[in-house]
């Protein structure tokens, strides 16, 4: 639609006409000679004596153009803008970050895949992460992968389009054979240390214990719970086994209730898809919705139009007053016709 920025502009329409009312006229004061014989010099002269007091007259153009390019200058003060329809800017509310341990251990053969055959850890968790970024249209989603050393695989980013296609580069071992949950935590800190968003959540996937850590678990626990971030734990190895083959359930339980969030056990797919989804349910799609009215400046037609027509009003004067000179040039004077007709 079409509006004023500031239409307050139009209360000095008027001004002009109660200048004209109010104000005395403008008198311009010239000195001026004295002498006896004027009237005979000018009748020599052919010429015919105006008076001292003149008053200009208006042109009709002048009467017309004038007020309409008052009108126009201040059309253009006002502002005038075009809005167009509005446009809806969704923006995410909640930082997700995922962090998936890759350490050595996660390559067992011990879950089966979509299409029933065997297939390591790695593989499994990554179809269904894939699937639970999928789902998660309204949130900026973080990747770190984790061994002996923690690193953000993808930054926090609403193209979950490239946060998959990342995810899918994740291979086995390419953070080291060990398993460092408290520096992948400490990780997501630093990736939401200046983040605007008032909810953070952090779902961390692993299959071992904590042995390389340089923060110990259960600190960076509490510092996540200090940064109001949730952290979700999945273990998902054997409780029962030795060394960085064993998931230290218990640790995963303290994490979750340090940062106020859950611990969960998969076991399977099917179990690890069912998490994902009860993860899924309690971290509803948290979105920002503002809408924003793109407006065009209208101001420059206006003004444009009035340029234009003051321009046009000065050169057709010119070109008036350039043949009146010119007709009065080649007309002959009254002395002149009688000399010659003598």
């Amino acid at each position: 639609m079409f509006v004023f920025d500031h239409p307050w502009v139009f209360a000095v329409l008027p001004f002009p006409l109660l200048m004209w009312w109010l104000l005395p006229p403008y008198r311009e004061v010239s000195h001026a000679i004295r002498i006896p014989f004027f009237e005979e010099a000018a009748r020599a002269g052919g010429l015919t004596p105006a008076r001292g007091a003149v008053v200009l007259k208006t042109n009709w153009i002048q009467k017309i153009g004038a007020p309409v390019a008052w009108v126009l200058v201040v059309l253009a003060a006002a502002s005038p803008q075009w809005v167009d329809p509005p446009i809806e800017r969704v923006e995410s509310a909640r930082d997700l970050i995922l962090a998936i341990d890759i350490s050595q251990s996660m390559e067992t053969r011990d879950f089966v895949d979509s299409q029933g055959r065997r297939a390591d850890r790695l593989t499994a968790v990554k179809g269904v992460v894939d699937e639970f970024i999928d789902r998660r249209r309204g949130d900026r989603i973080g990747l770190i992968v984790f061994g002996t050393a923690a690193f953000p695989q993808a930054p926090l980013t609403m193209d979950h389009a490239t946060v998959r296609l990342l995810l899918d580069e994740v291979k086995i071992g390419m953070a080291g054979p060990q398993t460092s949950i408290g520096d992948a935590i400490g990780v997501a800190i630093k990736m939401t240390e200046h983040s605007k968003t008032k909810e953070r959540v952090l779902i961390l996937l692993t299959d071992g214990n904590d042995t390389a850590s340089k923060l110990p678990p259960g600190q960076a626990a509490k510092i996540a719970a200090q940064h109001a971030m949730t952290i979700h734990t999945i273990g998902i190895g054997n409780p029962q086994a030795n060394g960085e083959q064993r998931v230290d359930l218990k640790a995963l339980e303290q994490i979750a209730r340090v940062a106020g969030g859950r611990s969960f056990r998969g076991e399977n797919r099917q179990e690890l898809e069912g998490i994902y989804k009860t993860i899924d349910e309690m971290t509803p799609e948290l979105v920002k919705r503002a809408l924003y009215r793109p407006k065009r400046a209208l101001y420059m037609y206006p003004l444009g139009a009035a340029t234009l027509l003051l321009l046009g009003y000065h050169v057709l004067m010119l070109v008036w007053t350039s043949l009146a000179r010119h007709r009065e040039a080649v007309q002959p004077t009254p002395t002149m016709a009688a000399r010659t007709s003598l």
